[in-house]
């Protein structure tokens, strides 16, 4: 699947300005708009009575074009507004509904409920009023609707700037925005539906994480070809385990714990035990290794540190995850230096430890760290956000919340190496892994453990050939 672009407020109106210059009015795109929400209301809702909440600004012109073409077919449709548009296309398309619009403080609830008072490039809270206006109409409603972004969110960083309801569906305009996926404005949104109004291709530095290509094994191919792993154990096997046999049902051909006590595992598991962290350096001098993954279960004492220090002197691509990241907070510069690429996997948490405090939005965040250490960042999360250093950032579908579960940050390592070790681009396997884990979850159910994601990752990877 082809990742869908995420815009800015900024980079949206760059795209809006950029077409009105090649002859598209704003009239039309509003036009395009509206007619877009009302086809995804009426189909949604059956048909069943609507109200429109339209505010003075463009978002409100859509309102009015909306209410227009649910009018057309056969809706019926009235429309409440904080007060008299205030651009030249809004009043256009006020003008061009034609029909009565009631005071929003005064407004009757409708079964349908359609959100246009705010949108894209909200920075303050909205009035009180207007607020417990939208709280009680989107409490009577039985199927509600919000216009590009829920009225009430930041949509660059998904922040929530007044109480939000919860909508069942929202239209976002043109392409996504950050608030679609970044929490906690994305719990706000529902089901979201990306409107086509013209845009043309859309650059953007941001993507949602979408369904990975993933080669399928060839006749020319044996196990080493598919992905040599080692996962280096540490105090608590459990968790090495764990990722190895992420790795193991992610695709891996050979997949072996360095370090461990022995046993444990699926039969196919390859155990390499070392009574010392040198002798732990000399077996992840294998050659055939494709990735390293480190970190799950290590502990953080002084032969902790000195496994992690064989795994980074290894120089092979390396998958670097909890208390390996704890070992190195303060030290992010250091992985800059490193040859080989790295993925760096962390939680809140690890993130501020080893980052210390970054301003601005989640992706800005992740951005910032990949730079600092010039290495790819994961950050984990119900929202959670890849980043390059060249740039590049992703964010992952929400997450479901059952994965908030002892051992699910290690399968998501065990699967990360597996990606990593096909010679992926680093980004591209992070982007890949997080799908694949929060993939797994949603078949797993609300009930599950670490160990069924790794049960349903092989179905996973033949959707993805």
């Amino acid at each position: 699947m082809t990742p869908r672009p995420i815009l800015t407020a900024a980079g949206m109106r760059a795209a809006e300005e950029a077409v009105i210059a090649a002859g598209t009015s704003v009239e039309t795109l509003m036009e395009r708009a509206g007619h877009a929400v009302a086809r995804a209301a009426h189909a949604f809702s059956g048909g069943a009575p609507a109200l429109v909440l339209c505010g003075p600004g463009n978002n409100g012109g859509d309102g009015y074009v909306a209410a227009r073409c649910l009018r057309a077919l056969g809706v019926a449709v009235r429309v409440a507004c904080t007060g008299a548009p205030t651009t030249e296309a809004a009043r256009a398309a006020a003008a061009a509904w034609g029909g009565p619009a009631e005071a929003l403080a005064d407004a009757i609830s409708a079964p349908v409920l359609i959100d246009c008072l705010f949108g894209t490039g909200l920075t303050r809270p909205l009035a009180p009023d207007i607020s417990a206006a939208l709280a009680r109409l989107a409490a009577a409603a039985r199927f509600t609707v919000a216009v590009d972004v829920p009225s009430g969110i930041a949509s660059d960083d998904g922040a929530i700037l007044s109480p939000v309801p919860r909508f069942d569906c929202t239209v976002a305009l043109g392409a996504l925005k950050p608030a679609h996926l970044l929490q906690p404005a994305a719990s706000r949104c529902g089901r979201l539906i990306v409107a086509d109004i013209g845009l043309g291709e859309l650059a953007s530095q941001s993507a949602e994480i979408a369904r990975p290509h993933l080669r399928a094994p060839g006749p020319a191919d044996h196990k080493y070809t598919r992905g040599v792993i080692a996962v280096v154990a540490g105090v608590m096997g459990g968790a090495a385990l764990l990722a190895a046999s992420a790795a193991q049902r992610a695709g891996a051909g050979y997949v072996s714990v360095v370090g461990g006590p022995g046993g444990g595992g699926p039969h196919a598991l390859v155990h390499r035990q070392a009574a010392d962290p040198a002798s732990v350096a000399e077996l992840l001098a294998d050659k055939r290794i494709g990735a390293i993954v480190v970190g799950p279960g290590l502990g953080r004492g002084i032969d902790a540190r000195a496994r992690l220090d064989a795994a980074l002197a290894a120089d092979r691509p390396i998958v670097i995850d909890a208390d390996a990241i704890m070992l190195l907070a303060g030290a992010a510069e250091r992985l800059a230096g490193l040859s080989a690429p790295a993925i760096l996997t962390p939680h809140e948490g690890e993130f501020a430890d080893m980052f210390g405090t970054i301003g601005g939005s989640k992706i800005d965040r992740v951005r910032a760290a990949a730079l600092r250490c010039g290495q790819t960042v994961v950050l984990k999360g119900a929202d959670s956000v890849v980043a390059h250093p060249d740039g590049r950032a992703a964010i992952a579908p929400s997450a479901p919340a059952w994965l908030a579960s002892a051992g699910t940050g290690d399968v998501l390592a065990g699967i990360t190496g597996a990606m990593l070790a096909r010679g992926i681009d680093p980004f591209d396997a992070a982007c890949a892994a997080l799908w694949l884990h929060g993939e797994a979850a949603r078949a797993a159910g609300p009930a599950l453990i670490a160990d069924d994601l790794v049960a349903h990752l092989s179905l996973l990877l033949g959707a993805c050939a």
